[in-house]
């Protein structure tokens, strides 16, 4: 169903509107503005799932054990020696 609706273009939201209609990629201004509405709300959906993802994530990490600066650092390096190993190749 669609709803008539009046709103207000800038001069250059209105020109721009209007050369993407006549170069053909859009069949009117409102077909414009219904296409750049869709690509907002799919934008601010990714936003709202990626942040509730980040908020998960660091809620879980606030939950789990602290770890030092030094201790994450020991870590890296035992990490790093590991790869190092596994990947050398014995002939």
């Amino acid at each position: 169903m669609a709803v008539k609706s009046s709103i207000s273009l800038s001069d250059q939201q209105d020109a721009f509107a209007r050369r993407l209609v006549e170069q053909g990629r859009f069949s009117s201004v409102s077909a414009v503005v219904q296409n750049g509405l869709d690509l907002l709300r799919q934008r601010t959906e990714a936003e709202e799932v990626e942040t509730a993802a980040l908020s998960a994530l660091l809620s879980d990490r606030f939950r789990g054990d602290f770890v030092s600066g030094a201790e994450m650092e020991t870590r890296v390096v035992a990490m790093i020696d590991k790869k190092r190993q596994n990947a050398r190749v014995e002939s």
